[in-house]
């Protein structure tokens, strides 16, 4: 691999893999608690974030760069390194947390982006119309706000152990 396009990946990793695991931080720390806290009221800032800035398609690109980047520079290194690298502490600490964001990006694309896109879609309806939700509908929001909940806070699990990964990674012996 050339040495430039080295550099490119790595930027390309580092700083796409920056944006998602400070976004989805953002998002399961601070937004989803607030935009629950205030029920129905939450729906326009979630149609905001989902429909108007599109969020949940910077999520997945950022994820998917980070991915591709990263899974490059791995093979990169095991084209470099032989079959012994992949077996080092550096190769199955890197690999490890690769795996990790792999699990991460699997879950915001099967789990987090459909229940979001539920979510705002129902709001926006509900901000259309100018009504209240139904006990159906309150329940349907409250079902999927549980499911985002949850699964944002296993995501950012997973790229906290990742992201401690990809930090440490050249330095296991």
């Amino acid at each position: 691999m050339s040495p430039t396009l080295f550099l490119l990946l790595r930027v390309l990793h580092i700083v796409a893999g920056a944006f998602w695991v400070g976004a989805v931080l953002l998002l399961t720390i601070f937004l989803l608690p607030s935009i629950s806290a205030v029920g129905p009221a939450g729906g326009p800032v979630m149609h905001q974030l989902g429909q108007v800035r599109r969020l949940p398609i910077w999520l997945m690109v950022a994820s998917v760069v980070t991915l591709l980047a990263g899974f490059a520079l791995y093979w990169a290194a095991m084209q470099s390194g032989g079959p012994a690298w992949a077996g080092s502490g550096p190769g199955r600490v890197l690999g490890l947390g690769g795996a990790l964001a792999l699990a991460a990006g699997i879950l915001g694309m099967v789990v987090n982006a459909p229940a979001g896109k539920r979510l705002g879609a129902l709001g926006a309806t509900l901000a259309a119309e100018r009504r209240p939700p139904t006990p159906e509908e309150a329940a349907l929001m409250q079902r999927l706000q549980d499911r985002l909940t949850r699964a944002s806070w296993v995501a950012v699990a997973l790229l906290l152990l990742a992201t401690v990964a990809m930090a440490v990674g050249r330095y296991v012996g």
